[in-house]
C-alpha cells in the first residue's frame, strides 16, 4: 500500500512540474514586432524580457553590441530587408540564448566571425557576398538546422568548414557574377537533407556545378534559363544527369524555368529514368515548337509529376502530341494546374493513374468522354475549368470504376432534370460541386453512395422532399445558398455534419434535432434569424445541445429582426411562454376578466361602488369648472352661492339637513322665504334670484314634479343655462322619481335627468360626508361682500313652490 501511495505522489509531482514548465514557457514568450517602422537603428528602449524581435523591412545599416546587450533572453532576431553592410558576430556575445538569426536581403559583403554554438537558423542569403561567408567557427554550430548563404564565387575550400555539420536544409543563392570561375565540385562536402540553389536570373544556363550532394533527399533548383534551341539545354541536362550518382535523392523541384518545348520534353525524359520519385515544376515559360518524337515510359521510379503555372507564347503545333505524352504516363499521380490546357486525351491503354489534378485550366465537358482506361483512378480534380453540363460529367465518371473523390467546384455547372438522367459511378464517396450555378434539382442527381457532399455557394433555395435517399451521406455543406429552413434527416439517415451558414434561415424548424439523431456537428451561424415566437423552440433546442456540436455558438448566431433586437445573440433572446401561446393567452385573459368581473360585482352589490364613483366624478368635474371661471367675473356678477328650489313638502329636509351643512362654511344661500323682494312678482323674483346665484340647486322628489312653481323655476334656470353658456344647474335626487310619474309637460325635467349627472341623497349615514363634500365643492367660490343687500330676512307670503 505504501508503495502505491509513493507512486501516486511521484506521478502528481511530475504532473505539477509539467504544468509549471508549460506555464513558464508560455509566460517566457514575448514578441516585439517593429517591422515596417522606418527605423534607421535598433531602438534602445526594448523590454528586457523580449524573446523575439522583428525589425525586418526597415533602414537599419549597422548592428552594435550596445543594441542587443540589454536583451539577454533574445532567441529570435529577424532583420531581413534592411541595409546592413557589415556584421561582426561578436555583437551577439551577450545573447547566449539566440537561436534564430535572419539577415537575408541586406547589403552584407563581409562577416567577422565569433564562436557561437546556439544558432539553429542562420540566413545570410540574398546578400552581395563575393565568396561564401563561412568561417571556421561555423564548424562548431552543431545545432544548426537551416543555413542560408550567398556568393558570386564557389570554392570547395570555402565550403570545407561545413563538412562536419549535418544541416537539415541549405539555401544557396548565386549572385549575378557567378559562373566566371566555377568549381564544379565545390558542394561535394556539404551534408544536408534538403538543398535549394538559386541560380542568377536572366542568365543562360551554362553552369557545370555538380548539385548531386550525396546526402540530399530533396533538391530544388530555381532560375533555369535555356532558350538556345541549338544545344537543347545541354548544360542543364548535364547537371541533371549527374543526379544518378545520388540514389537517395527522391524529390526534385524546378522553379522559374524559361525554355523550349523540345528542351522541356528532353528534361522530362531525362528525369523519368533517374531515381527521382516526386518531380515538380513551377512557373515555366515555354516557346518554340514541339517535334514529334517518341517518349519512353518504361524503367521509371517516378510516383508523382506536377506542373504549376505554365505560359506558352504560341501553340503552332498539334496539341494532341503534348496531350498524348501526359495522358499515357505510367505513374500514379499527375498534376497539371494553371497550364491553360483545353483538353486531355484518354490513355491509350489501361492507365495506372490513381490521382489526377487538372485544376485551373480551360477543360470542357468533353474531357474523358467515353474513356474506359481510367479504371484505377481514385481522385479527380477538375476545379476551376469550363465545365457546364452536370449530366455529361456524370457520364464521364460512369466508366471510372474506382473513382472515390471528385472535385468539380468553381465551374459553371447546371443541371436540367428534364434532360438525360444522371449516371454516376457507384464508387464515388466524396463530391465537391461548390461554387457553381446548381439549383434545387441537383438533389435528384447525386451519387447513391456519396458520404461527403459539398454544395456551398450555389443557387439552392430548398431541398426537395422527394429526393433520392442518400443513406450513406455523412457530411453535407450547403453554406452560402438561399435555404430558408433546415433540411430534415429523412433522406439523410446517416448525416452527422451539416454546414448551412450564410443562408436565409429566419425561423428554422424546431424539430431538426429530433429527426437528426446522429448529428455531431452543425454550423448554422450567420443567418438572418427572426427573433419571434417561431424561433423560440429552436433556440431552446440549441441551448440543450452541447456547445461542441454547435459550431460558432454563440457569437455567429444573432437576431436580424425585429429592428430593436438586431445584433442580439440568440442565447440572450427570450420571449415569455404567454406571449407565444395563443391558447394560454386567451385562457389567461379570460380568467383575469372573470376575476375582475367578480370583484366589480362584489363592490357594486355590497359596497355600492357606482354611487361613490358618480359622486367623485361629479366633485372632480365641478372643481374643474370652477377653476375655469375668472374670479373677478364671479365677484362682480353673483351675490349668492346657490339658489335652492324645492317642494314645500320637502322643506323639513332642506332646513334640517341641506341649509345647516352648507351655511356652516359661510356659503350664501338664496331662499324664496327670505330673499324674494316684496312688491315684485313671483316670476320676477325667481328670475332675479337665479341670475344673482352662482348655482341653482333643485331638490327633486315626487313632490317636486307635482309643483307648478317648481316647474317654472326649473324652466328659468334651464333657460339661463343655454343663454349664458354657464353650467349652473345642480340636481339633488332626494327620493326616486318613477319615470311614468313625471307629467308629459315636464319634458325639460325629463331631458335634464337623462342628460345631466345628479346627486343622489344616500340613505346610509356613512355616505353623507362624501355627499356634502361634493355639493360644497360644486358651489364653493369666493364672492364679493354685498352688505345689507344680502341680509334680507323677509318672508314672502302667498308663494310656495309646492
Amino acid at each position: 500500500m505504501s508503495e502505491m501511495k509513493s507512486s501516486i505522489f511521484y506521478c502528481l509531482i511530475i504532473f505539477v512540474l509539467i504544468l509549471l514548465k508549460i506555464q513558464i514557457s508560455d509566460e517566457s514568450e514575448f514578441r516585439v514586432d517593429m517591422s515596417k517602422a522606418d527605423l534607421t537603428h535598433v531602438p534602445q528602449d526594448l523590454p528586457v524580457r523580449t524573446t523575439t524581435l522583428d525589425l525586418s523591412q526597415n533602414y537599419i545599416s549597422e548592428l552594435q553590441t550596445s543594441d542587443l546587450r540589454p536583451l539577454p533572453k533574445l532567441r529570435d532576431l529577424i532583420m531581413a530587408h534592411n541595409r546592413i553592410q557589415y556584421l561582426d558576430v561578436r555583437v551577439f556575445q551577450f545573447n547566449t540564448e539566440l537561436e534564430y538569426l535572419d539577415l537575408s536581403h541586406n547589403k552584407l559583403r563581409m562577416v567577422s566571425c565569433y564562436p557561437t554554438v546556439s544558432l539553429r537558423h542562420l540566413d545570410l542569403s540574398f546578400n552581395p557576398f563575393d565568396a561564401l561567408p563561412i568561417c571556421k567557427e561555423f564548424g562548431n554550430m552543431s545545432q544548426l538546422k537551416f543555413l542560408g548563404l550567398s556568393a558570386n564565387q564557389l570554392q570547395k575550400s570555402s565550403v570545407q568548414p561545413l563538412a562536419g555539420l549535418n544541416v537539415s536544409k541549405v539555401l544557396l543563392v548565386l549572385g549575378d557574377a557567378y559562373g566566371e570561375e566555377e568549381d564544379p565540385e565545390s558542394l561535394q562536402d556539404v551534408h544536408t537533407e534538403s538543398l535549394h540553389i538559386v541560380f542568377p536570373t536572366k542568365k543562360e544556363f551554362r553552369f557545370t556545378l555538380d548539385v548531386s550532394v550525396s546526402t540530399a533527399v530533396s533538391l530544388e533548383l530555381s532560375n533555369i534559363k535555356c532558350v538556345e534551341d541549338k544545344n537543347q539545354c545541354f548544360h542543364f541536362r548535364s547537371v541533371l544527369a549527374k543526379l544518378q550518382k545520388n540514389p537517395s535523392l527522391s524529390n526534385l523541384t524546378l522553379n522559374n524555368i524559361e525554355t523550349t518545348w523540345n528542351s522541356f520534353i528532353l528534361i522530362l525524359q531525362l528525369v523519368w529514368h533517374t531515381t527521382i520519385e516526386y518531380f515538380s515544376i513551377s512557373k515555366m515559360q515555354l516557346q518554340g515548337q514541339l517535334e514529334n518524337r517518341p517518349f519512353y515510359y518504361s524503367g521509371t521510379s517516378l510516383k508523382a509529376f506536377s506542373v504549376h503555372h505554365v505560359v506558352s507564347d504560341v501553340f503552332n503545333f498539334s496539341q494532341g502530341d503534348i496531350y498524348r505524352i501526359f495522358a499515357n504516363m505510367n505513374i500514379p499521380n499527375l498534376t497539371m494546374s494553371d497550364t491553360h490546357i483545353i483538353h486531355m486525351l484518354c490513355p491509350s491503354q489501361a492507365s495506372p493513374f490513381l490521382h489526377l489534378d487538372f485544376s485551373n485550366n480551360l477543360l470542357t465537358d468533353m474531357i474523358f468522354s467515353d474513356c474506359e482506361h481510367l479504371i484505377k483512378l481514385e481522385t479527380l480534380n477538375l476545379q476551376m475549368n469550363q465545365l457546364k453540363e452536370l449530366v455529361k460529367v456524370t457520364h464521364m465518371t460512369n466508366k471510372m470504376k474506382s473513382l472515390q473523390q471528385l472535385d468539380i467546384s468553381q465551374n459553371s455547372l447546371r443541371y436540367d432534370e428534364d434532360t438525360t438522367a444522371c449516371s454516376w459511378t457507384k464508387t464515388l464517396l466524396i463530391l465537391n460541386m461548390s461554387s457553381n450555378t446548381l439549383t434545387d434539382s441537383v438533389f435528384r442527381c447525386l451519387p447513391p453512395k456519396v458520404k461527403i457532399l459539398d454544395l456551398h455557394n450555389n443557387r439552392i433555395t430548398n431541398i426537395p422532399k422527394d429526393v433520392t435517399h442518400l443513406e450513406a451521406l455523412q457530411e453535407l455543406n450547403i453554406a452560402f445558398n438561399s435555404l430558408t429552413d433546415l433540411p430534415g434527416c429523412g433522406p439523410f439517415s446517416s448525416l452527422s455534419v451539416l454546414i448551412i451558414d450564410h443562408n436565409s434561415l429566419s425561423h428554422p424548424s424546431a424539430d431538426f434535432f429530433q429527426s437528426c439523431h446522429k448529428i455531431r456537428s452543425i454550423n448554422a451561424g450567420n443567418n438572418p434569424f427572426q427573433c419571434t415566437c417561431e424561433l423560440r423552440e429552436f433556440v431552446k433546442n440549441l441551448g440543450q445541445v452541447s456547445s461542441e456540436v454547435i459550431e460558432g455558438w454563440p457569437d455567429s448566431y444573432k437576431c436580424d429582426y425585429p429592428e430593436g433586437a438586431k445584433g442580439t445573440l440568440l442565447k440572450d433572446f427570450h420571449l415569455s411562454p404567454l406571449s407565444c401561446n395563443t391558447t394560454l393567452l386567451i385562457v389567461t385573459i379570460g380568467a383575469t376578466m372573470l376575476v375582475l368581473t367578480a370583484i366589480v360585482t362584489f363592490l357594486c352589490l355590497y359596497l355600492d361602488l357606482p354611487w361613490y364613483l358618480r359622486m367623485v366624478c361629479q366633485w372632480t368635474q365641478t372643481r374643474h369648472r370652477a377653476r375655469n371661471v375668472p374670479i373677478e367675473e364671479l365677484k362682480a356678477t353673483f351675490q349668492y352661492h346657490a339658489f335652492i328650489s324645492y317642494s314645500g313638502q320637502d322643506s323639513a329636509w332642506v332646513k334640517s339637513e341641506l341649509l345647516p351643512n352648507l351655511e356652516r362654511e359661510g356659503t350664501r344661500i338664496c331662499l324664496h322665504e327670505r330673499n324674494f323682494v316684496p312688491g315684485k312678482s313671483i316670476v320676477e323674483n325667481i328670475i332675479n334670484c337665479i341670475e344673482k346665484s352662482y348655482k341653482s340647486i333643485f331638490v327633486l322628489s315626487p313632490n317636486f314634479v307635482q309643483s307648478e312653481w317648481c316647474h317654472y323655476e326649473l324652466y328659468f334656470a334651464h333657460h339661463n343655462l343655454f343663454h349664458e353658456g354657464s353650467n349652473n344647474l345642480i340636481l339633488i335626487l332626494l327620493e326616486p322619481i318613477p319615470h311614468y310619474s313625471i307629467p308629459s309637460s315636464y319634458h325639460k325635467l325629463k331631458t335634464l335627468m337623462a342628460q345631466r349627472t345628479y346627486l343622489e341623497w344616500p340613505k346610509e349615514n356613512s355616505k353623507h360626508g362624501l355627499f356634502w363634500a361634493t355639493l360644497r365643492a360644486a358651489i364653493n367660490v369666493k364672492l364679493m361682500e354685498q352688505g345689507k343687500e344680502m341680509n334680507h330676512t323677509l318672508h314672502v307670503k302667498g308663494y310656495q313652490c309646492m
